[in-house]
């Protein structure tokens, strides 16, 4: 298959994953959340050709959000600068810290622009669901993963 077409095919099947896994996911917004295809952004560390589709997948995911148009301008762009984050981290924990930082910071803002709800506690919400998924959980399974080199050889683009 030609290169950009398996591109484009790839991104287009992340970005689906993300944004059903999302959707379907009733604890996917407010202050506390479990946004379960976090996980996903930890693919990244593996191949930073993820980034394009992850980042679309979160722009679907948010515009059914109860938010809003907030939630696809804060949301959408926190998982980009976190991806831009991972990709450049050497370590697969440091990679999955930024997640839970950077969306901790930007959607505890944005809790508290859109709702009025408290900045430091938005934050520390926000940050307790993204480090479970992605720091705990995701990191299990993405340490897993690394450790066979077939699988990562078949997950880079």
């Amino acid at each position: 298959m030609d290169t950009k077409v398996s591109f484009l095919v790839r991104t287009a099947i992340v970005a689906a994953i993300y944004a059903v896994i999302t959707i379907l996911n009733p604890f996917s917004w407010y202050g506390i959340q479990f946004r379960v295809s976090e996980v996903l952004t930890l693919l990244v560390f593996i191949d930073r050709k993820y980034i394009p589709g992850l980042v679309a997948g979160c722009f679907i995911a948010n515009l059914p959000s109860p938010l809003g148009i907030a939630d696809i301008f804060f949301g959408t762009s926190a998982t980009f600068i976190a991806l831009l984050l991972m990709a450049r981290s050497r370590s697969l924990f440091v990679a999955s810290l930024w997640p839970a930082i950077v969306n901790g910071l930007i959607i505890g803002l944005e809790l508290k622009l859109v709702l009025g709800l408290p900045f430091i506690l938005s934050a520390l919400q926000v940050f307790a669901g993204e480090f479970l998924v992605v720091s705990v959980v995701g990191y299990i399974v993405f340490r897993t993963i690394l450790k066979d080199k077939n699988l990562v050889r078949a997950l880079k683009f």
